[in-house]
């Protein structure tokens, strides 16, 4: 049985029932018999298909969004925005499938040479509980488009959302069993990679979580793709300017209350700006107003469960025992539900977990850097590489240390986010191989090489 809360609150809302292993492998037995239907359906028709899904998602937008905010505790203009995002996505693909999937002309002195792109099968997805919409669907979306089947094992605290867009697949005419959740727990995942209708896994968690899932695949001979999350580097440098770079320094710390893969963590600031950069930051978290993510009024939602809570604070705790300066917050706000006090951490430094550790809530790190070469040092000096920006006003300059830096994304004076036109994904703890755009698209296609030669 799986309890989802209210983490405005901390009271349960709702219940779901496990699957266990017998009706988890029926469940994948059918999505390859489905598969099967689905990569002989002619991609036009597939096309449709999604673009039928868009037009619910924007049909639908405010329940799903206020089940999103009930269930992870993100604000309800993010849940909406969430929800948009992933119509958009949808109508993305559909446009795109037609051009990315077909049929490639190789050159070649006689006969004919192809490229084909087809389905591989049932794809495991096991899903964190941050964007319970949009990690689904970005994963989910380009690879129907391919022709395969997708299982969803969702987080269990967005269980809830997971159901809701099962209904939605099937309200849209996908055919029955393409798209499942699995509502099972951890112990039974090593079973669903092993199961013969899985023919490749996507994970988006904990570098542990990958290290784990991504061990199963590679035992199974199973394609993965890993997003295990990061410590991004916010970069900036002493021409930066600092009005702009603090507002955006503000987005790109707190949109659903700091809880992103791509969020911005470590804030590495020239010499010159570091003490005015750490002073108005200070001013704008200070300002933020904790509140139940229905209020208008609120900028500041829960953390998703109480251990996240408690882990951040264990963070918190340590790096200033080991000496970080605490400038803002650093506590457990005093209100029912999961709220932690917006923070900020001053002279934070290699070996304090506020640098070295994923920080997943509203807490910003405050390093200083000599010059740009020590930024970059600093900012490569982690064992995460997912995303991170530069700040400054010489363009070349930030392209320049753009190619250097460590990451999968870098962004020069703007703020990274996910996005369905773009590759996503990370370098060394934070994973390996790529969602989103063509890239991921064809991450779980057979990529099949054809010659005909003439008689």
């Amino acid at each position: 049985m799986f309890v989802s809360t209210n983490p405005a609150t901390g009271q349960p809302i709702a219940t779901y029932p496990a699957h266990d292993a017998a009706e988890m492998a029926r469940i994948l037995d059918a999505g390859a018999a489905a598969k099967a239907v689905w990569r002989d359906t002619p991609l036009p028709d597939r096309c449709q298909a999604l673009f039928r899904l868009a037009d619910l998602f924007e049909a639908r937008l405010r329940p799903l969004a206020e089940l999103a905010a009930t269930e992870m505790g993100k604000l309800l203009p993010e849940a909406e925005a969430e929800v948009g995002r992933c119509a958009r996505a949808c109508r993305f693909y559909a446009k795109m499938a037609p051009k990315w999937l077909a049929d490639e002309p190789c050159p070649g002195e006689a006969g004919r040479r192809m490229v084909v792109y087809e389905p591989l099968g049932v794809i495991l997805a096991v899903m964190p509980w941050n964007f319970p919409y949009w990690q689904i669907m970005r994963g989910a979306v380009p690879q129907l488009a391919v022709g395969n089947a997708v299982a969803v094992k969702p987080a269990p605290n967005v269980m809830g959302a997971a159901m809701a867009l099962e209904g939605l697949f099937a309200a849209a005419g996908f055919p029955a069993d393409l798209v499942r959740v699995l509502r099972i727990p951890e112990t039974l995942v090593p079973q669903a990679v092993a199961h013969g209708a899985v023919a490749g896994v996507t994970l988006t968690g904990s570098a542990r979580a990958g290290a784990a899932v991504g061990a199963l695949a590679g035992a199974n001979i199973k394609k993965a793709v890993m997003e295990l999350g990061g410590a991004d580097p916010f970069i900036v440098l002493a021409d930066a300017a600092l009005d702009a770079c603090c507002l955006a320094a503000e987005t790109a710390r707190m949109r659903v209350c700091g809880q992103a893969c791509i969020a911005a963590k470590r804030f590495i600031v020239a010499r010159p700006l570091y003490a005015a950069f750490g002073r108005r930051l200070t001013d704008m978290l200070a300002a933020h107003q904790p509140g139940d993510p229905f209020d208008p009024g609120a900028t500041l939602g829960p953390l998703a469960r109480l251990d996240l809570l408690e882990n951040l604070d264990r963070q918190v705790r340590e790096s200033v025992a080991a000496g970080a300066r605490l400038l803002l917050g650093g506590h457990r706000l005093p209100r029912p539900g999961f709220f932690y006090a917006p923070t900020l951490l001053a002279d934070v430094r290699p070996g304090m977990p506020a640098f070295d550790e994923e920080l997943f809530g509203p807490v910003a790190a405050l390093t200083e850097a000599a010059d740009a070469e020590d930024a970059l040092a600093l900012a490569n000096a982690s064992p995460y590489g997912l995303g991170g920006s530069i700040w400054t006003a010489d363009a070349a300059k930030g392209l320049a240390l753009a190619r250097r830096l460590e990451a999968g994304m870098v962004t020069v004076n703007a703020v990274p986010r996910s996005d369905f036109r773009l590759p996503f994904g990370g370098v060394k703890r934070s994973g390996y191989g790529r969602e989103l755009a063509r890239h991921g698209l064809l991450e779980f296609a057979n990529i099949k090489t054809i010659v005909v030669e003439e008689s």
